[in-house]
């Protein structure tokens, strides 16, 4: 993988102080009960990656699911589009301290997928991974939850390249790294085996309300 090591390193500084450069502030009350400790309010959607953006045409699109299930499968745009698909109304929390609120997605729940690949009983971890060799991880006690799921559309509009177009994670609950953009496989596994933030110092359980940016 081709990452950007400087763009990298400056992610991690802005984790450790606190606050994304692009984010632009908004005037809100921080008491409120929806911006988790450690978080400013912004009205746009700061763009964060590793310095990667690939371009994936939608005929050239795959997911492909596999490891710990009874079902194993390839879906392209098509199969994915036949499927059961809703809209979505969420928070947005990046690590870096910004929040987006009421974002409005539509997309595949994740309970879903679960439906059809049908995990086994010693599938216990998540791992996600994109079209810019990112990965990520989470039990799959966290992935069957109501508000996680697959996105392809943003307010009401196709998800763009910039933000992990044609589809990407979303997962509300945690920190923001936890929903791989561009998604390109998902493997059940027995065992968890931390992703590219992880390994680097994130925390593995990236819980907002509890300020659990660091491991």
């Amino acid at each position: 993988m081709d990452i950007n090591e400087k763009i990298v390193q400056a992610k991690q500084r802005l984790m450790f102080r606190g606050r994304g450069d692009s984010a632009r502030e908004v005037d809100v009350d921080y008491d409120d009960p929806r911006v988790p400790p450690g978080q400013h309010l912004v009205n746009n959607w700061p763009v964060l990656d590793l310095g990667i953006k690939p371009e994936v045409d939608l005929q050239d699109w795959r997911l492909d699911i596999d490891g710990q299930i009874e079902h194993p499968l390839s879906w392209n745009w098509k199969d994915y589009q036949s499927q059961s698909l809703s809209h979505f109304s969420t928070d947005f929390h990046c690590v870096t301290s910004w929040s987006r609120l009421d974002n409005e997605w539509e997309g595949m729940s994740f309970k879903h997928v679960l439906e059809i690949v049908r995990p086994l009983s010693t599938a216990k971890f998540v791992l996600f991974e994109s079209y810019d060799e990112y990965t990520t991880n989470l039990p799959l006690s966290v992935c069957d939850d109501d508000d996680v799921f697959l996105a392809h559309q943003w307010n009401h509009q196709p998800l763009s390249r910039d933000h992990g177009g044609p589809v990407r994670m979303i997962v509300p609950k945690l920190y923001a790294w936890k929903g791989a953009k561009w998604i390109k496989r998902i493997t059940f596994s027995e065992h968890d085996a931390k992703g590219f933030w992880e390994v680097r110092g994130y925390s593995n359980t990236a819980l907002p309300w509890s300020n659990d940016r660091y491991g």
